[in-house]
C-alpha cells in the first residue's frame, strides 16, 4: 500500500498570522514573545503563515500559549479564534460558521 497522505488543518496558516497581528508583532518580534529565538527565523514564521510548512507540536503551543488558547483552536478548521487575543480567559475558540452543503 502507498503511503497516505497526512491530514494537515486548512485555516492554520491564516490562524498563526491572525494572533500575530492581533497582537500587533513583526515575525521576529513573535518569535521572542515564543522564546523560540534559538529553534525558529523568520523566514520560517513567514513559511507557516504562507502554509509552505508546518510548525512543530512545540511551536504550535508556544502560539497558543501566547495567544491564551488551548491548542484545538488552532488545529480545528471548525473552530474561529477570539476576537480578542491574547484571549482574557483561556479559549477554545469560537465556532465557525459552516457552509450549506450546495456551497
Amino acid at each position: 500500500m502507498g503511503a497516505q497522505t497526512r491530514r494537515t488543518p486548512k485555516r492554520l496558516p491564516e490562524k498563526l498570522k491572525e494572533i500575530r497581528l492581533k497582537l500587533g508583532l513583526s515575525q521576529n518580534e513573535m518569535i521572542r514573545r515564543m522564546g523560540l529565538e534559538k529553534e525558529l527565523t523568520r523566514e520560517q514564521v513567514s513559511s507557516f503563515e504562507l502554509g509552505r510548512r508546518q510548525p512543530n507540536l512545540m511551536t504550535l503551543w508556544a502560539y497558543a500559549n501566547v495567544a491564551n488558547l488551548y491548542v484545538d483552536a488552532l488545529i480545528l478548521d471548525s473552530t474561529d479564534l477570539p476576537e480578542i487575543l491574547p484571549s482574557p480567559v483561556k479559549s477554545v475558540g469560537t465556532p465557525h460558521p459552516t457552509r450549506s452543503r450546495t456551497q
